[in-house]
């Protein structure tokens, strides 16, 4: 008897006790490269905070720089009862590149299927000439920025539904 496999399904009820694994590997952040902190949000359509989501980032370019953390250039973030998420970020080069400083998937009660997207800092100088930024409409562009907040720290909320939605991508 076959069984019929889906590509997604909602994370349950018991993903915080089940990922603590990523949570604990990403605890303290081990690198040879200045660290930033983006923190923020993630709200659903009517504005309510999330309080059982999950983050996972992915940080190509940080993974030589943290050659001695457990899973270099990966975290994994819940939100917290406030909905509110913090990643540490490691910056191995300044941020003059219009390339993401992170690439996160984004997990959820409910939500079918996880979602991706990408973040950059807004003190990148090479935004105008990103190659994914410039992929999104103008007017959308502001939801993968992270706002400077002061030294070494970034401020971006996720926003799962409603015109102030997060731009999520497909890709193949």
């Amino acid at each position: 008897m076959a069984t019929n496999i889906t590509t997604s399904q909602t994370i349950g009820p018991f993903p915080h006790e089940a990922w603590r694994w990523g949570v604990d590997a990403s605890a303290t952040v081990q690198s040879s490269a200045p660290v930033i902190t983006i923190s923020g949000v993630i709200r659903d359509g009517d504005g309510k905070p999330i309080n059982d989501a999950w983050i996972e980032a992915w940080m190509p370019d940080a993974v030589a720089a943290e050659a001695a953390q457990a899973i270099p250039g990966f975290r994994r973030i819940p939100s917290d009862d406030d909905g509110a998420f913090r990643i540490q970020v490691s910056l191995p080069s300044p941020a003059t590149s219009g390339k993401p400083v992170l690439f996160a998937t984004i997990f959820a009660r409910g939500l079918i299927k996880h979602q991706f997207t990408a973040v950059f800092l807004e003190d990148d100088s090479g935004l105008a000439q990103s190659d994914i930024l410039n992929q999104v409409p103008a007017d959308r562009r502001h939801t993968l920025i992270a706002r400077k907040q002061g030294n070494a720290q970034y401020h971006w909320d996720i926003w799962m539904q409603s015109d102030k939605e997060t731009v999520f991508f497909d890709y193949i």
